[in-house]
C-alpha cells in the first residue's frame, strides 16, 4: 500500500498481531471475536450485555400488555350500537311498557327458548334458570365431553341433573362428542358445538317467530326483559342485550359493556346460533353478566384451562390457587392483562383493580332469596372454597 494512505479493513494478519497467532478455524473465529470486543467501550458493553437482554426479557414478560396498551394505534373501535332505552316498573302495565318502547302489544305472548352451551357453571345456571323460569317455554342445554381446548371434560350437568328437577318437564338436553384436537384453535371446537346446538333446537321444536335467547350461561337476561319481549309486538328481529358486567361476584362491577347476549325472533333456515355481533340494536340494562363467578378455586383453574382464551395463561404460576384467591379478593385480572379498550383514555381509566361495590340492589331474585347458599356471590365475601 502506498505510503500516506490508510486501509481501515482489518486483515487476519492484523488480528493475529493483536489477538494471537493463526490456528484452527475455531481458534481464528475466537480470535476475531476478541478483537471486536477489545474495540468496544464500557457503555457499549453495558448496552449489549445488560440493556438488550433485559429488554428482550421484558418483552417476553409484558409483550401482551404492550400490545393491548397500543391497541388504539392499530385497531379502530366497532361502530356503536343504536341503544334502545329500557323502561320497567312492576306497577306499570305491560301495554304501557310496550308503548314506551315504541312497540305494540300482542294478544298472547310468544314462546321462549333459552339455549346454552354448558361447561361447569352449576350455580350460575341455577340462578339463570330460576330468574327466567316463569317465562321460558323450553330450556335447551348442550353438553360436550370435551373442552374448547381439547381436554376431556366430565358431563357435569348430567351428574347434577337432579338439582334441576324444576325444569325437567321443559328441558331438552343433548350431549355431543368432542374432537379432542389439542393444538387446534379453540374457537373451531366452539363453533362445532354451536352448530350441534342448532340441531338440538330443532329437536326441541322451535318454530318461526318463537323467541330464542342466545347467550353464555353467565350472561343472564332479567326476567322482566324476557317478559317484555315475549309480549311486545314489532320488536326487532335480532336484539342484543346490554348487561351489567361483573367479575368474580356481584361485588366487582366492571362496566355496562357486555353486549354479546341476544334475543332472536326465530326464522327457519336463517337463524343460526352464534355469540358475536349480529345486529346494530341494543336494549339497555337488560340483565347481568357475571364472569368467572365460581364457588371453588378448582373451578377457576378448570375454566382458565378450558375456555377459548386459554392462550392468556402465559405462565404456569397463573394457575396457583393462592395467587387466584389473592386476585379475586383484590379485584385484579386473573391473566394480568390490561383492559381491552379502544382509546388510551379508557385504558388508563380502567388500570388497576376493580373498585369494590357494596350494593346488592337489582340483582337476580333467586340469588337474594337464597343469600346464605350463594353468599360467595354477594359483596363482602371474596374467600373461596378450595374444591
Amino acid at each position: 500500500m502506498s505510503e500516506g494512505y490508510y486501509n481501515s479493513k482489518k486483515t487476519d494478519d492484523t488480528c493475529d498481531d493483536i489477538c494471537g497467532q493463526q490456528g484452527t478455524p475455531a481458534a481464528l473465529s475466537m480470535s476475531r471475536l476478541r478483537c471486536i470486543l477489545r474495540g468496544l467501550d464500557f457503555k457499549t458493553y453495558i448496552f449489549l450485555f445488560v440493556v438488550v437482554p433485559v429488554g428482550i426479557f421484558g418483552l417476553y414478560l409484558h409483550g401482551q400488555k404492550i400490545s393491548y396498551f397500543l391497541r388504539p394505534l392499530w385497531e379502530s373501535p366497532p361502530e356503536p350500537f343504536h341503544e334502545i332505552p329500557h323502561y320497567y316498573h312492576e306497577n306499570v302495565s305491560m301495554e304501557s311498557l310496550c308503548k314506551l318502547h315504541g312497540w305494540g302489544i300482542r294478544e298472547s305472548p310468544r314462546r321462549v327458548f333459552d339455549a346454552v352451551l354448558f361447561s361447569n357453571e352449576i350455580d350460575i345456571l341455577t340462578i339463570r334458570w330460576k330468574e327466567m323460569h316463569p317465562y321460558v317455554t323450553e330450556y335447551v342445554l348442550l353438553e360436550s365431553n370435551s373442552t374448547f381446548t381439547g381436554f376431556v371434560k366430565p358431563l357435569l350437568f348430567a351428574s347434577n341433573r337432579d338439582k334441576f328437577k324444576f325444569v325437567e318437564s321443559r328441558l331438552t338436553y343433548g350431549v355431543t362428542g368432542g374432537r379432542f384436537k389439542r393444538k387446534e384453535n379453540p374457537f373451531i371446537e366452539e363453533a362445532y358445538q354451536r352448530v350441534a346446538l342448532d340441531q338440538l333446537l330443532r329437536i326441541a321444536g322451535i318454530e318461526d317467530d318463537d323467541l330464542l335467547i342466545m347467550s353464555d350461561v353467565d350472561e343472564i337476561p332479567s326476567a322482566h326483559t324476557i317478559n317484555l319481549l315475549r309480549w311486545c309486538d314489532d320488536i326487532p328481529p335480532i336484539l342484543h342485550l346490554q348487561l351489567r358486567n361483573y367479575l368474580y361476584s356481584f361485588e366487582f362491577f366492571l362496566d355496562n359493556k357486555s353486549w354479546r347476549a341476544s334475543v332472536h325472533r326465530y326464522q327457519t333456515g336463517k337463524t343460526r346460533y352464534a355469540h358475536y355481533r349480529q345486529a346494530d340494536v341494543l336494549l339497555s340494562d337488560a340483565g347481568w353478566h357475571c364472569s368467572f363467578c365460581f364457588r371453588h378455586i378448582s373451578e377457576f383453574i378448570f375454566k382458565m384451562k378450558a375456555y377459548s382464551h386459554y392462550d392468556r395463561v402465559r405462565f404456569p404460576h397463573y394457575l396457583n390457587p393462592d395467587r387466584i384467591q389473592d386476585v379475586i379478593c383484590k379485584g385484579s385480572d386473573l391473566f394480568d392483562m390490561l383492559p381491552e379498550e379502544y382509546t388510551f383514555k379508557e385504558i388508563i381509566g380502567k388500570l388497576g383493580p376493580i373498585p369494590h361495590s357494596y350494593s346488592a340492589v337489582h340483582l337476580p331474585a333467586y340469588l337474594l332469596n337464597n343469600a346464605e347458599r350463594f353468599r360467595y356471590l354477594l359483596p363482602g365475601n371474596c374467600r373461596r372454597e378450595s374444591g
